[in-house]
């Protein structure tokens, strides 16, 4: 039985991304170390609060020998577009929630509008990734 899930974000800051997830979404620190026997590598994870066995892995963009200059440039380049990853994440108020996040500076790409699956809205972290927060609408019993 499956019981944790993570997922990852390439990030062009670590500190930055800390900072944008823990005090302007509101995330937990799930896990920061740094492993000197591999060259200071930061394994850096957040997630929600009373969720703990979902977390987002914040990770820098590596490079060589892992991952070639032009890869690099092809990541960060899509990162730029939004393209490089997206959450998907879920309330229960989305336009208290777009009221609260926009008063701690997160700035949405996307308010929020009525659409077919609920309301919906977007913005982006301070790498380029691309966050949906919707309120969903119940979803029709067979």
């Amino acid at each position: 039985m499956i019981s944790y899930l993570s997922t990852q974000l390439w990030v062009h800051d670590q500190d930055v991304a800390l900072d944008f997830y823990t005090r302007k979404l509101g995330f937990v620190v799930r896990m920061d170390v740094t492993l000197p026997e591999m060259g200071g590598f930061r394994w850096l994870t957040v997630g929600p609060e009373h969720q703990p066995e979902i977390s987002v892995v914040l990770m820098p963009i590596p490079g060589e020998p892992i991952m070639d200059d032009a890869t690099r440039a092809k990541v960060e380049d899509l990162m730029g577009k939004g393209f490089a990853g997206t959450l998907f994440l879920t309330t229960e108020d989305l336009e208290a929630e777009y009221a609260a996040l926009t008063a701690r500076g997160v700035e949405f790409v996307e308010k929020p509008t009525d659409e077919p699956w609920g309301s919906d809205s977007s913005f982006r972290d301070p790498s380029g990734n691309h966050i949906r927060l919707t309120t969903p609408r119940p979803l029709p019993q067979p």
